[in-house]
């Protein structure tokens, strides 16, 4: 499985969480976060900190009362640091019904659930915003998201089927057919090859191989069929302020969170 997938997924999510909460009051005893006020250990609160931080996502072993003990996907054992201005939240889970439409679920995002702290328990997985200090492996959180099981799950097949059944990444070249992407997933390079059959589109609207341009960010459904990985479908995606691509709730197929 390719490494840091899990992570930038997971990171993306709180992205998102971060966008819907940003309006939202404190739990009751909990003071407004207010720019330039620490929201932890190192970390700083306020739209400016969650969304120019960084972070790092892994499963709980251990809950104290200022800090969660985390193991990340490298094995790696960091402490995240909570306070009273950090965020701690569970983004809302919307389950799609049948014959639902994917966009009319992204126009209907519910707000993050605020949780107290000793909700998260051990074998949860949780993503950290904050500043991290790799070298004390810890975190200073100012905002920490629980992730929904079953995302976990899915999150982790999408892991899996990185460069089988899908791709994302920046466009780097264009060679007639051949596209060339950076993915920050995993920080390689990659390729795809398009055909009559392959769909195009950004935001929504049709559009061809020729509209595609160096610098954009793709993303790409399809298969590996003797070591070419031909697409089906590329999607010109969205860029948010922080920017972090968002991921697409449509796709890829199967592997989607939804």
């Amino acid at each position: 499985m390719k490494p840091g997938l899990f992570s930038a997924i997971a990171l993306a999510l709180t992205l998102a969480a971060a966008a819907c909460a940003q309006d939202a009051a404190p739990p009751a005893g909990q003071p407004e976060a207010r720019q330039g006020q620490r929201g932890g250990r190192g970390g700083w609160g306020g739209e400016g900190g969650i969304m120019g931080g960084r972070g790092t996502t892994g499963t709980v072993t251990a809950v104290a009362a200022d800090h969660y003990t985390i193991k990340t996907e490298a094995g790696d054992s960091y402490t995240v640091f909570f306070s009273v201005n950090t965020r701690i939240l569970k983004q809302s889970i919307q389950r799609r019904a049948p014959g639902q439409r994917a966009e009319a679920e992204n126009r209907e995002q519910a707000a993050p659930q605020t949780l107290k702290p000793t909700e998260i328990k051990a074998g949860d997985v949780i993503a950290a915003m904050g500043e991290v200090d790799a070298t004390a492996k810890s975190v200073g959180a100012v905002m920490v998201l629980l992730v929904d099981p079953e995302r976990v799950k899915e999150m982790r097949e999408m892991q899996a089927n990185f460069g089988k059944t899908w791709l994302m990444g920046k466009v780097t070249a264009i060679d007639e057919a051949k596209v060339s992407l950076k993915s920050n997933v995993d920080n390689a390079a990659h390729s795809f090859t398009a055909n009559e059959d392959t769909t195009f589109r950004k935001r929504r609207e049709p559009i061809t191989l020729a509209d595609i341009q160096v610098g954009d960010m793709v993303r790409v459904e399809g298969a590996v069929k003797d070591g070419v990985f031909l697409a089906t479908a590329v999607a010109v995606m969205g860029m948010p302020p922080a920017g972090t691509p968002s991921l697409p709730r449509d796709g890829p197929q199967g592997a989607q969170p939804r």
